[in-house]
């Protein structure tokens, strides 16, 4: 039976198998059947499904992350944050928040509007698995014993357009309280850089 993975938009992925031009094995997911299917995922590899619904497979991560510091971040963005539609990745040592590239509620009402026989809960529902998510902000742990981490924004900068450091190295349940606030906000592109 060909591996297969439903992503978080409904739409079933197959795991095909091929060769690359050295003869080795490669695989790679694929919404079409057509083609060599593969039956087994090999040991030390798993599928990762990203923010945005891509499907992959991957070699296994290490855990480096806590499953209490990834309740943590949920936890400070549900308290402090007003952005209540958002995505953690936890990859190695960073837990990056998505937020989302759109605005569900004012893409609700467009579409409630040109299609005024759709109920809300249908349209908010069919919006939810094709909103799309950029990462925005994001803590690496820098020292595993004491568990501290820097804290670093997306700099949307035409010369910059990459990661810098906001804070750290501290507590996360300091870098969380003091930046997931400024989330969705203006200030958050005021955040000062180190």
């Amino acid at each position: 039976m060909p591996i297969t993975h439903i992503n978080r938009r409904g739409k079933t992925y197959y795991l095909h198998i091929g060769k690359t031009k050295t003869g080795k094995d490669k695989y790679y997911f694929s919404l079409k059947t057509n083609g060599p299917l593969a039956e087994t995922i090999s040991d030390g590899y798993e599928i990762y499904e990203n923010t945005n619904a891509q499907v992959f497979l991957r070699i296994i991560q290490p855990k480096l992350i806590t499953d209490f510091e990834k309740a943590m971040v949920e936890r400070g963005m549900r308290q402090y944050s007003k952005v209540k539609n958002f995505q953690i990745d936890i990859r190695g040592e960073n837990i990056t928040i998505y937020i989302p590239d759109q605005d569900k509620d004012v893409l609700s009402e467009l579409v409630q509007s040109a299609f005024p026989n759709r109920s809300k809960k249908d349209i908010d529902k069919t919006l939810e698995k094709e909103i799309t998510f950029s990462p925005m902000l994001r803590f690496i742990l820098t020292d595993e014993e004491n568990r501290e981490f820097v804290a670093q924004r997306y700099c949307f900068r035409g010369s910059i357009d990459d990661w810098i450091e906001i804070d750290g190295p501290d507590s996360l349940q300091k870098l969380v309280k003091g930046f997931v606030q400024h989330l969705g906000q203006q200030s958050f592109y005021d955040l000062p850089l180190m």
